[in-house]
């Protein structure tokens, strides 16, 4: 069984279906990971992958009330 074929809610998803996951493009979150400031990942050799959870977690991380808040630079 490969990471990608795990069950439900253990899962990790390829840079494609993660950004589809978060709305943006590939390319975003590939930029993201190498100059920092995006959701956390697992490098397996050259394979990349996101775990859901670390999804999730990034984005309430970035969670603003208003634009007046604090700004997102270097949140992670």
């Amino acid at each position: 069984m490969s990471i990608l074929d795990a069950p439900a809610g253990k899962r990790k998803l390829p840079t494609n279906e993660a950004a589809s996951y978060l709305g943006v493009s590939a390319s975003t979150l590939n930029k993201m990971r190498h100059f920092g400031g995006g959701p956390k990942f697992i490098a397996i050799g050259t394979r990349v992958v996101y775990d859901p959870a670390d999804l999730d977690h990034w984005c309430e991380g970035r969670k603003r009330a208003s634009t007046s808040d604090a700004t997102l630079q270097g949140a992670a």
